[in-house]
């Protein structure tokens, strides 16, 4: 592999463990990488254990800080979405699934965008039906794009959920998802020991980029951190819809 390519996947392992301890939607950033610098369909297996390496070091750091109670909300979907995820990525080739990728993260900026103008929070998020498409969508978001992260500042920022408990509930909800990711990954080829050893040689990186998102969430304002985690979305969205 190039140098460039190492480095541009080095940086990406530095955002995921930023994002895992700070705000999540930054992965997005991480996606668009990993699935430039390697074609699609290997890339969602191979960041896949990255992302994992970064929910040991998340949950380790807010392992007191998760709501079960909204986890629990969100589970009876997210099988359901895994498993529609994975029929798309075994019927779609390697085109489609990039820009699929990048249509599906420039939604969720749309979204999250159209969330934040509003004056006070939607009551979608407090209906059982917000939860259970809350879990469906991430589901399937993860499956392909690994792009969940979006889905899941949608709901918690509508529920209106404290800085810390938010993280705290998406590292523990993101871990039990990317479990089940795994077998959905292995049986469709797209996750072997090549890619847990990537993940291994990151690591550093990700507990490093860990460390600056947990002194980084204590002193940023939410709001700031927030419109600086839509800009880079948006970009990494556009740049694989363009490639």
């Amino acid at each position: 592999m190039a140098v460039g390519a190492l480095v541009a996947l080095g940086i990406a392992a530095l955002v995921i463990g930023f994002a895992k301890t700070a705000l999540g939607g930054l992965s997005s950033v991480s996606v668009a990488i990993f699935a430039t610098v390697l074609p699609a369909r290997q890339s969602t297996g191979a960041i896949l254990a990255v992302l994992m390496v970064g929910d040991l070091v998340a949950i380790w750091h807010y392992r007191r800080d998760c709501d079960w109670h909204l986890v629990r909300q969100l589970v009876p979907t997210v099988l359901p979405g895994l498993a529609l995820g994975a029929l798309f990525l075994h019927v779609v080739d390697d085109t489609w699934l990039r820009r699929s990728i990048g249509v599906l993260l420039l939604l969720m900026v749309v979204l999250q965008l159209a969330l934040l103008a509003r004056p006070a929070p939607p009551r979608w998020a407090a209906a059982r039906g917000g939860s259970l498409a809350t879990g469906l969508g991430a589901g399937f978001a993860t499956m392909t794009a690994n792009a969940a992260g979006a889905v899941m500042t949608l709901y918690l920022v509508a529920k209106g959920v404290e800085k810390r408990r938010f993280v705290g509930t998406g590292a523990w909800f993101f871990f039990g998802v990317n479990l089940c990711k795994v077998p959905f990954s292995v049986g469709l080829g797209l996750l072997g020991w090549g890619d847990v050893r990537r993940a291994l040689l990151l690591a550093p990186l990700v507990l490093a980029g860990g460390l600056v998102g947990l002194h980084s969430l204590r002193r940023m304002s939410q709001r700031v951190f927030e419109r600086a985690v839509l800009l880079a979305s948006a970009v990494s969205a556009v740049a694989l819809l363009v490639r």
